[in-house]
Parts: C-alpha cells; sequence; structure tokens
C-alpha cells in the first residue's frame, strides 16, 4: 500500500486564501514599490551583505520586510494548494499532480537556461527571483486546467 504524503483538501482553502492576496500585493510591490515604514525591523541576516559596512556571518541587519512577507507567504500558500488533496483522490489524479510536476520542473528550467544566454547583469537577478516561484505557478495552473478539463469530459459524456 502505498503512503500519501498529501495534506487533507481543507489545507487548500488556506492555501488560496494566502496566494491569491500575496500574489496581488506582490504585484503591487513589483511595479509601485509598497514598502510600508511599519515593515522596517531588525533581522538577524546569516550572510549580510552590506557595501560599506563589517563583513561576517550572523549579524543584525535593519531591513524593511514586505518583500520577505509577501515571499513567504504566496510560497506557503502555492505548497498547500499543490500538497493538498482532491476531494476525490485517486491514481488518475495522481498521475496528472506527477505530469503536472513533472512539466512544471522542465518549464522552469527550460526558462532558466533561456535567462542563462539571454539576461544579463542586475536584470538577471530579476529573473532569478521570479524563478523562485515559476515552479508553484506553471504546477498549480497546469495540474487545475487538466482538472477542469477532465471534469468538462466527464461531464459531456453524461
Amino acid at each position: 500500500m502505498i503512503q500519501s504524503i498529501l495534506l487533507p483538501n481543507r489545507y487548500k482553502v488556506i492555501g488560496w486564501s494566502l496566494l491569491i492576496p500575496s500574489f496581488l500585493l506582490g504585484l503591487y510591490l513589483l511595479f509601485f514599490g509598497f514598502e510600508p515604514n511599519w515593515a522596517n525591523a531588525k533581522v538577524l541576516s546569516i550572510f549580510p551583505n552590506n557595501l560599506m559596512g563589517e563583513k561576517g556571518f550572523f549579524k543584525m541587519q535593519e531591513i524593511n520586510i514586505t518583500q520577505t512577507l509577501i515571499g513567504v507567504l504566496f510560497i506557503i500558500g502555492g505548497l498547500l494548494i499543490m500538497f493538498s488533496k482532491e476531494k476525490i483522490e485517486d491514481e488518475y489524479i495522481t498521475k496528472i499532480r506527477l505530469t503536472s510536476l513533472l512539466w512544471a520542473v522542465l518549464i522552469n528550467y527550460s526558462l532558466l537556461i533561456v535567462a542563462f544566454v539571454f539576461v544579463y547583469n542586475l536584470a538577471f537577478i530579476s529573473v532569478m527571483i521570479f524563478n523562485m516561484f515559476t515552479i508553484l505557478i506553471i504546477f498549480i495552473i497546469r495540474f487545475h486546467f487538466l482538472l477542469y478539463k477532465n471534469s468538462k469530459n466527464l461531464v459531456s459524456e453524461k
């Protein structure tokens, strides 16, 4: 008997409630540079990269944690969606889940190769930041598209 490491279906709702607002806030941050003053905090940095300051490991640093909060909420929401069971989880859903994951990894690294060849300097850092989220996004889009397409085929067959 194969053990499932998937979370119960109720976590999918929590995932969507984290993913959608963090996605919208991330877009707002990207286009308008939204960084409220209340998000300034002193945090522990494993490897602070101060241009003029002292170098070393494990230093306290004053930063705005808006990007960090939005990114963490997006990743947690995406993972909850990705690893939550469907209401009816069968072998076909498992196959769709696996192929969607394989497609997401393949497309992610294909885009990364294109970026390595055609994107340079500071623009490449932006590409790498977006690259952190592409596997989650591609998986969620493809998996739910295939589920939707499959449900339409079942309805038309009846």
